[in-house]
């Protein structure tokens, strides 16, 4: 999950559990949101792309995916494939054509910038 820009995400808390307010999860956006909001090409781009991500997307992030034009979603993990959010994104996929495969990876992954 990401900080959305332009405030100091020491202000905020980190935790997973408690009162919603004092958890992380009101003041952060996934990675895939935050990816698509902040890309600087033509929004044309996206169209029939495919997006990498790390854990199959929660229902929100499927919502913008579909809608930025993205056809594809290739993913290393599914571990919340029983929950409510991820069954609601595979139904939301499925019906608008998204295709989604895990990718099978031995070893680690290096990423040199």
């Amino acid at each position: 999950m990401v900080l959305l820009i332009g405030y100091n995400d020491d202000e905020f808390p980190w935790d997973r559990e408690g009162e919603n307010l004092n958890t992380k999860y009101p003041y952060v956006c996934h990675a895939e949101m935050n990816a698509i909001l902040n890309y600087r090409g033509s929004k044309k781009d996206l169209e029939d792309a495919k997006i990498y991500v790390d854990l199959f997307p929660c229902n929100e992030c499927a919502k913008i995916i579909i809608q930025s034009g993205i056809k594809e979603v290739i993913y290393l993990s599914d571990k919340y494939f029983n929950s409510e959010n991820n069954i609601a994104s595979r139904k939301l996929f499925d019906m608008c054509g998204i295709k989604y495969e895990k990718i099978e990876i031995e070893g680690k992954i290096e990423i040199e910038f």
